[in-house]
């Protein structure tokens, strides 16, 4: 069953249709926009559907039906109070409950940051359903290897790397939840190619904090990046000052879980026909060079990939005309359904 919403008349997405489905555990918002073979597009940390504004038109031009969801815990999506209802067998979960009630039997999955992670879930545990993989600024990594919270403990020498902050309940939200949009306008501005620190100040991505510091402290401050305008920033805040951050945050609780959960496809690859779309200015790219270089063995149905010069970790909002041309013949040369 699905619950009709509006229709955005103007602005960004304008024409979009914004419907709430039943899913596994609760009630799943989506803005869907086109006719057509079904792209599901899902975002990552700290956003929302509205981060996929640009490339909703662009594929229902191109004549694909786009579905772009609130990911469990964000936005209308429904927001478990168990920290375990959001690992990655979750999401995958909800994925499929979102392909299910299009109608159609398959679906290419699209995923940034997060979403990157989840997408290629979707793909490796069901793939008789999701034909295709695109995967935006993370790159594919196979289960396996050491356990995440160990990883992530040692990084960052005597301070803290942002995961492990993250992981713990309570801290993040208390540094966050006073001033949401100021936190994420910070955020956004380091990890933006256009408003990150220069190349000798601390990294905020890798670094968070310092002993009783604030994550904060290393955004760079009073710079909006360019691809933000204050209303795209009002729509974060507004979302997440009514949410909280939470459910958001709960993703990085459940990195050992879901370690333990898929060690079973450990070194799987994803076989199917497959794009990857990083900057050459993200963190993440340069962090997991490794996995970029494996492609030939992890993602053996690469069809392309493309590290777009001089762009940061927010790629479809920084270059959204260029990522949309890529998509969009990525998903012309896929075989029809």
């Amino acid at each position: 069953m699905s619950v009709p919403q509006e229709t955005a008349g103007s602005g960004p997405a304008a024409g979009a249709r914004h419907r709430t489905v039943a899913g596994p555990a609760g009630p799943l918002h989506l803005v869907e926009q086109g006719d057509g073979p079904l792209v599901l597009l899902v975002h990552g940390f700290p956003e929302s559907w509205y981060s996929w504004r640009h490339q909703l038109p662009a594929l229902a031009a191109a004549g694909y039906r786009a579905v772009a969801p609130d990911v469990r815990g964000y936005g209308r999506s429904c927001r478990p109070d168990d920290p375990a209802a959001y690992r990655m067998r979750e999401l995958v979960a909800d994925n499929l409950a979102l392909v299910r009630e299009s109608g159609a039997g398959t679906a290419v999955v699209v995923g940034h940051d997060w979403g990157s992670n989840i997408a290629a879930a979707s793909a490796l545990l069901h793939p008789e359903v999701f034909r295709a993989v695109g995967l935006l600024s993370v790159p594919y990594a196979p289960p396996g290897g050491p356990r995440p919270g160990e990883v992530f403990a040692g990084m960052g020498g005597p301070e803290e790397f942002y995961v492990s902050y993250f992981q713990r309940p309570g801290r993040a939200e208390a540094e966050i939840e006073p001033d949401v949009r100021g936190w994420l306008a910070g955020f956004f501005a380091a990890l933006s190619a256009d408003t990150m620190p220069g190349p000798d100040a601390q990294d905020p991505h890798f670094v968070s904090r310092a002993p009783g510091g604030t994550l904060r402290e290393r955004f760079p401050r009073g710079v909006r990046p360019s691809w933000l305008s204050e209303a795209d920033l009002d729509f974060y805040a507004g979302e997440f000052e009514r949410t909280g951050l939470t459910g958001a945050l709960n993703r990085y609780r459940n990195m050992d879980r879901d370690w333990a959960e898929l060690a079973p496809l450990a070194g799987r690859p994803l076989e199917q026909p497959a794009l990857f779309v990083g900057g050459t200015r993200d963190a993440s790219t340069t962090w997991m060079a490794e996995a970029i270089d494996a492609f030939p063995a992890t993602l053996p149905g690469l069809v392309s990939a493309h590290l777009l010069e001089g762009c940061g970790h927010w790629v479809q909002q920084e270059r959204a005309e260029e990522v949309n041309g890529l998509l969009t013949s990525w998903l012309d040369s896929l075989p029809s359904n």
